[in-house]
């Protein structure tokens, strides 16, 4: 780690996954979409802090463990409640995991320190009263940072889907990138097919919408019109758990590694050629499909990817 990485601020919730096992019993696994996220940079060798809430107890003692053994430095603030999130998950036949959350999300403030990359998303972006903080943050660091988001849709929390939406949409507006996938998008615009909200989307704001399909790939849609199909990447599936949080991760390291960051963000993400960005992408859905061929979230580390790619893994980073 030097002082010329670029820094990486992520905003949101830990939490810990309760996962059952095939005996029944069920394990506590350290989670939640921004951590997760922060796991997959830290993993790949990227200067990231991770700002969010921990309980005073057990759980948050092994969620900072979890994320400290990846290097991301942890900004933590305690829980109203004293008790770090949990959120319950159910696998079907498939392995696709759905959630059944608790979560305390009365966030504070955001450090205001100098940073290269903002990633939000998730519930932090849409659960009062944090999600405020949240969205004055990405407020504060538009044009002064690469502004990454990735809304995941959680009805278990926000069953009325007024709010989220137009929160969600409030962000997408101040973005440069953003990572949704078709599932999310089904649920926020119902009556709309994903491409094309992803389409209105890059006209709004964001130089890049990336959409993901699962194991169908993703479409990277541009402003202007221009969408970029990546194929997906053939995989043995354990479970889906953090495939998402992985491929956004990934996909802020793969635009840092094209000098996509900091104050010229927005102006060097529109000058990547598309071939730029389906390389960018593709690499995204390789680390994606790495995770879900394990167990958990469980992202891949800088030399993981690189043997996936078939390069030197110390010619991954900028």
């Amino acid at each position: 780690m030097t002082d010329a990485q670029p820094r990486i601020l992520v905003v949101g919730e830990a939490l810990v996954d309760v996962v059952p096992g095939p005996d029944g019993t069920t394990r506590d696994h350290p989670g939640g979409s921004p951590a997760n996220v922060a796991i997959t940079l830290g993993r790949l060798g990227r200067d990231v802090r991770l700002v969010t809430l921990l309980g005073d107890d057990q759980r948050g003692a092994a969620v900072q463990a979890w994320l400290e053994a990846s290097d991301v430095t942890v900004l933590a603030g305690p829980t109203g409640s004293g008790r770090t999130s949990t959120a319950a998950v159910t696998l079907d036949e498939s392995g696709a995991a759905t959630y059944d959350f608790d979560l305390d999300w009365d966030l504070r403030s955001v450090p205001d320190e100098p940073c290269d990359v903002l990633h939000v998303g998730s519930i932090a972006t849409v659960l009062d009263p944090g999600a405020d903080t949240v969205l004055e943050a990405f407020r504060t660091h538009r044009g002064r940072a690469l502004l990454s988001l990735d809304p995941n849709a959680r009805p278990a929390i926000t069953p009325d889907r007024t709010g989220p939406v137009a929160r969600v949409e409030e962000l997408v507006a101040l973005a440069d990138v953003v990572k949704v996938s078709d599932e999310d998008l089904h649920w926020l615009h119902p009556d709309d097919d994903p491409v094309a909200t992803a389409a209105r989307w890059a006209e709004a704001g964001p130089g890049l919408v990336v959409v993901t399909r699962g194991g169908a790939g993703a479409v990277a849609v541009r402003p202007g019109g221009t969408v970029l199909d990546v194929p997906g990447v053939p995989v043995a599936v354990a479970d889906t758990v953090g495939a998402g949080d992985t491929f956004s991760g990934v996909l802020v390291d793969a635009l840092l590694a094209h000098g996509v960051h900091g104050a010229a963000a927005a102006q060097a993400l529109r000058a990547l050629t598309d071939r730029d960005l389906l390389e960018v992408v593709t690499t995204a859905a390789i680390g994606a499909a790495i995770n879900v061929s394990r167990p958990g979230a469980d992202p891949p580390t800088r030399a993981e990817l690189s043997a996936a790619l078939g390069v030197d893994h110390e010619a991954g980073q900028e």
